[in-house]
């Protein structure tokens, strides 16, 4: 199946949009991500289509009739401290730190696909080799260049060299997004990061 998951994001709140909008293309590089500022702008378009629907907690609240028919793909944005408490509502935070919003988002993933049987979901085509899995983990756990060196007994000049390869073989760049990699293809849990 070659289907492209589509995402929106309903917000008015421009900031929190591109900065969610820009996580999203990262940790789901296959996704398309639409931003809607009104519940208005949504329904103009073709509203049913979306596999998931990141929403302001205010205008979940004001068509909640709407939202709890798509029960499980709705998500509410929520800020601060006082997130609300929505029975069976999936929230998230999005004034937290980057890596912390990562790990909610990925943990969200991980309850809404469940890992069938405990077997890791296949992983994608991209024939990482063991020495370049070991890094890739050794990387989402935070591990700094040379301390990889050191917990794998090889050289700086290898680890860059495998980063490098990890890098061009996935066409990820960025930790968030190596971790979510990582995740999905059932390298490492996501409460492990």
């Amino acid at each position: 199946m070659n289907h492209m998951p589509e995402i929106a994001i309903i917000d008015p709140n421009t900031l929190s949009c591109m900065g969610l909008q820009t996580l999203l293309e990262e940790i789901i590089p296959m996704a398309t991500i639409r931003v809607f500022h009104s519940f208005g702008e949504l329904v103009d378009d073709t509203p049913d289509m979306y596999a998931h629907y990141f929403v302001s907690a205010q205008i979940y609240f004001e068509h909640t009739a709407f939202f709890r028919e798509r029960h499980p793909r709705a998500i509410v944005l929520a800020g601060g401290e006082n997130l609300p408490q929505l029975s069976g509502v999936p929230t998230l935070n999005i004034h937290q730190d980057e890596k912390a919003l990562v790990k909610s988002i990925l943990r969200m993933h991980e309850r809404g696909h469940g890992h069938h049987g405990g077997k890791h979901p296949q992983p994608m085509e991209h024939d990482l080799s063991t020495r370049e899995i070991e890094v890739l983990v050794l990387i989402t756990k935070g591990f700094i260049n040379k301390e990889i060196a050191e917990k794998l007994n090889i050289s700086l000049t290898t680890v860059i060299t495998h980063r490098k390869n990890i890098t061009e073989k996935l066409g990820i760049k960025s930790v968030p997004g190596l971790t979510i990699y990582a995740v999905m293809n059932g390298y490492i849990e996501a409460d492990s990061i």
